[in-house]
């Protein structure tokens, strides 16, 4: 495990979007080009960059039905970013926020969710235009919170935050499988929304998280992410099953009751201080929680055969 490979270096995994109190400024990133020419691009905003996301691969062979998914999948991103929030703290202090995270990727270029496209020759042309003009040296450059791979042929997820449980962040995976091979198989007609709704929920994940809801896009209403959830599940039924993931799908429901991460995060920083513990030693604890969910190894077999499954099969939507 890599929890017991960084010990012998006297370092421990923490698998969250933040660090509660590590300093931006006292970092450093890897030393290569790549991260060289990034650094030299972004400037100040690129540097606050300490952080740390959930990404998952689908894959889906047909171009054009690749990015017919990328427009669809849309209005979904934001429940699986609620039901990831693990950045609640940045640089010590509580930020009011379930998804710092997303805050700081926002301040950076080619984030944020993408605009619809007409067609994968659409979305080629509009990259074209990137790279020719020297803006972009290719699309791995482009940051959005759903792309599709420049290398693999598959839709890349990028949204969601880090998950400490392994469990959670398996869960997210197979709802995002899921709901691939679920809008591979819909209507056209059924699958656009206005990007200033959708935006509005990104939002309203990356502040409230689990707590206070999403905007339903069809009626206007402020739904709780129970009866969200309730719905997204019930559509993706038949794909879980074919997937063979339905426990994990299913964990979303957990998620909900327990909490995510942030939930935690906030609940214990909170239960410290009633009990007299200044700020410096709350936060303290709160990295030896993360520490420990991090390295925790007590998922099921059978959620560790799905996330095998999910690998061996990604392009078999």
């Amino acid at each position: 495990m890599i929890a017991v490979a960084a010990e012998r270096f006297d370092l421990a995994l923490i698998a969250a979007s933040t660090h509660p109190f590590a300093r931006w400024r006292e970092q450093s990133h890897t030393d290569s080009p790549r991260y060289e020419s990034v650094a030299d691009d972004l400037q100040g905003p690129g540097r606050r960059m300490i952080i740390s996301g959930l990404h998952v691969h689908v894959g889906i062979e047909c171009e054009a039905d690749r990015i017919r998914v990328m427009n669809a999948v849309r209005p979904f991103l934001p429940i699986l970013l609620a039901l990831s929030t693990s950045s609640p703290f940045w640089q010590g202090e509580a930020t009011g926020l379930k998804s710092y995270r997303t805050a700081i990727n926002d301040a950076t270029p080619r984030k944020g969710m993408p605009e619809t496209f007409e067609s994968w020759e659409d979305y080629r042309r509009t990259v074209a235009i990137l790279v020719k003009s020297g803006v972009i040296d290719d699309a791995t450059k482009i940051w959005w919170d759903l792309r599709p791979s420049d290398r693999y042929p598959t839709l890349e997820m990028r949204i969601t935050d880090a998950c400490p449980l392994i469990e959670d962040a398996l869960c997210i995976a197979a709802i995002f499988r899921c709901l691939c091979r679920c809008l591979k198989r819909a209507h056209p007609s059924l699958l656009q929304s206005p990007l200033v709704l959708i935006n509005e929920n990104r939002w309203r994940a990356q502040r409230y998280g689990i707590e206070q809801g999403l905007l339903d896009i069809d009626d206007g209403h402020i739904a709780s992410l129970a009866e969200i959830i309730d719905d997204m599940l019930a559509m993706i039924a038949a794909d879980a099953a074919v997937l063979d993931c339905v426990d994990e799908v299913e964990h979303a429901r957990t998620i909900l009751h327990r909490g995510t991460s942030a939930d935690r995060q906030r609940a214990q920083y909170a239960g410290l201080n009633d009990q007299g513990q200044n700020h410096t030693a709350a936060l303290i604890s709160l990295v030896d929680q993360l520490i420990e969910e991090s390295a925790t190894t007590r998922t099921v077999t059978g959620v560790v055969r799905g996330a095998n499954d999910a690998v061996a099969a990604a392009s078999a939507l």
